[in-house]
């Protein structure tokens, strides 16, 4: 089989080269398929976010509470405000609230010592600002 010049050979699928390409339909069911998956993906991702702020949240309350512990082990009372904690050393820097985006943890005072009136009550636990509620249904402020 001889080929005149210019001429361009059929590959074996059958089209030709230069009107090889996607048709329209095809393109159309690419589309509904990522936008199939687009739907199924999203409500999965926004979970992933919320679990992931939620066991942040867990490990800040705990560092919080272990941290206040300590404080009161060395010093024999509880920090003034969250901020002594920083300047004493015991927190390197104070972690955002993950749920409200800023430094704006509700903290809770220790009772004051009836046998001493002149001692100041300290931070006594910590709470989050946020008054959403968790994935569980119970507030993120009472955790």
């Amino acid at each position: 089989m001889v080929r005149q010049a210019g001429e361009v050979a059929t590959p074996p699928g059958g089209r030709d080269p230069l009107h090889a390409g996607f048709t329209l339909i095809e393109l159309m069911v690419v589309v509904m398929i990522v936008g199939i998956l687009a739907a199924v993906a999203l409500p999965n991702y926004k979970s992933a976010i919320i679990e992931s702020r939620e066991a942040t949240l867990k490990q800040d309350l705990f560092i919080f509470r272990d941290v206040i512990d300590q404080f009161y082990a060395d010093k024999g009372r509880y920090p003034a405000s969250l901020d002594e904690l920083k300047e004493q050393g015991y927190l390197r820097r104070m972690p955002n609230d993950p749920m409200t985006g800023a430094p704006d943890w509700e903290v809770v005072f220790a009772e004051p010592d009836p046998d001493n009136p002149t001692d100041q009550p300290g931070v006594y636990d910590v709470h989050s600002a946020s008054t959403a509620s968790s994935m569980s249904g119970t507030p993120y402020n009472e955790w």
